[in-house]
């Protein structure tokens, strides 16, 4: 096996040993729904006539919150470290539930505003979605949304004073510190809170989320989230969208995220008029891609990280979600008119060409200046400028024979070429 846990900073070694105070008495309060609630009460300068963060006297997000609490406690064996950064991330969802609660109730005509077929970009993990989306965040007719807009919503951001410098302080404070921690971080996937983001981040409100799945290993939260209905986790990322177009006036929405793929029919049930973009690459190099990054984020959080265990994890996600689609494909639960299938391939060979054949088939013109932002785009930003992704299918203890077969339906469907 290739794959190593990379070393620990100094500074974070000394936190998970228990040496900074501080940190260690915050690590030490438990990861307890009502405390945690209490916590963001009170860190608002809310008092208990204030409720839980229902929104329109909605508390369905208090079960996913007490799965996820008890999942974190009991089988993510975090370090101390990890215990901090998690507080931290639970106390901002529910604070920011506050806020979306206090602004609907202030400006309930923010429900009205009209969320005009947006254009979703999905597909496996590490088959171009970020690229691609990066590249669309180029194009100044399209609106994407940035990392400290998903993580801070409220209040709606104002053209004229766009980011807003404190939220986006915040929000580079959060998520620049895992690159921190694990400092071969960025060369897998770069975040900071002008970059276009994961509106994966916009459901995280509702507690439904792989936000929770992928950064912990917590089979009971897994679970419940593969059962669970993810309507209302849509519908708070409607609401989120909502509130960021309030002072902006309609725009063309662009979003992303590879959770979107096991959801869609729910997607087109919140979103009826939705555009889809899929990405397809061979599963066999996006296992052990994807499965390196999550082990990453994962060490942030805990020295308990096995390769092998996040390896079947993604074999058998992947096997559930690509199959889904197969079916969705076939049932038509896909409209070809507003859905456009891209491969990793054609991408590498011809990136302004992948584009151009994204933006026709979602029915949109590629301006020039656009296309010339995107060339730029990648001439800045080459494949590997942040240093090198190293991976293996063999770190993941998996028979590559039968995952061949796992994913031989998908790849048939979609004309999907094998790459090892």
């Amino acid at each position: 096996m290739s794959w190593q846990a990379p070393p620990r900073p100094e500074w974070v070694q000394a936190v998970n040993r228990g040496d900074v105070l501080p940190i260690t008495d915050v690590a030490s309060r438990p990861l307890d729904p009502e405390l945690l609630i209490d916590e963001a009460r009170a860190t608002l300068g809310l008092d208990r006539h204030a409720g839980v963060g229902a929104i329109d006297g909605d508390e369905r997000f208090l079960e996913p919150l007490g799965v996820a609490c008890a999942a974190l406690e009991e089988e993510a064996h975090l370090t101390v470290l990890g215990r901090w950064i998690t507080r931290r991330y639970l106390l901002r969802l529910l604070e920011v539930r506050f806020h979306l609660a206090a602004y609907v109730r202030d400006d309930p005509g923010v429900r009205d505003e009209v969320v005009r077929s947006p254009i979703i970009v999905t597909g496996a993990p590490r088959t171009g979605t970020t690229i691609l989306y990066g590249l669309l965040s180029c194009d100044p007719a399209l609106r994407v949304p940035e990392g400290w807009e998903l993580l801070r919503p409220v209040p709606p951001p104002e053209p004229d004073r766009f980011p807003d410098p404190g939220r986006l302080a915040l929000a580079d404070a959060e998520l620049r510190l895992m690159p921190s921690v694990n400092a071969n971080l960025d060369a897998i996937h770069e975040y900071s809170g002008r970059m276009a983001k994961e509106c994966l981040s916009a459901m995280s409100f509702e507690l439904l989320t792989e936000e929770i799945a992928v950064r912990y290993d917590v089979p009971s939260y897994h679970r419940y989230l593969q059962s669970a209905d993810l309507t209302p986790a849509y519908e708070m990322h409607r609401l989120v969208l909502q509130v960021l177009q309030r002072r902006w006036g309609p725009v063309q929405w662009v979003l992303k995220s590879p959770a979107h793929l096991g959801a869609l029919p729910t997607i087109l049930s919140v979103y009826p008029d939705a555009r889809i973009v899929v990405t397809h690459r061979d599963p066999l190099t996006v296992l052990p891609s994807v499965s390196s990054l999550v082990a990453t984020l994962r060490l942030a959080h805990s020295d308990d990280v096995d390769m092998p265990t996040i390896g079947r994890y993604h074999a058998e996600l992947y096997g559930r979600y690509l199959d889904a689609l197969v079916d969705a494909d076939e049932q038509g639960v896909l409209d070809p008119a507003r859905t456009h299938h891209g491969r990793y391939a054609d991408f590498v060979a011809d990136p302004m060409g992948s584009v151009r054949a994204t933006y026709a088939g979602v029915g949109l013109d590629l301006d020039p200046v656009a296309a010339a932002a995107m060339e730029r785009h990648l001439a800045e930003k080459p494949k590997g400028h942040k240093g090198e992704h190293r991976y293996s299918f063999d770190d993941l203890g998996l028979d590559r024979d039968a995952e061949r077969a796992r994913f031989a339906r998908y790849c048939d469907r979609f004309g999907v070429p094998a790459e090892a």
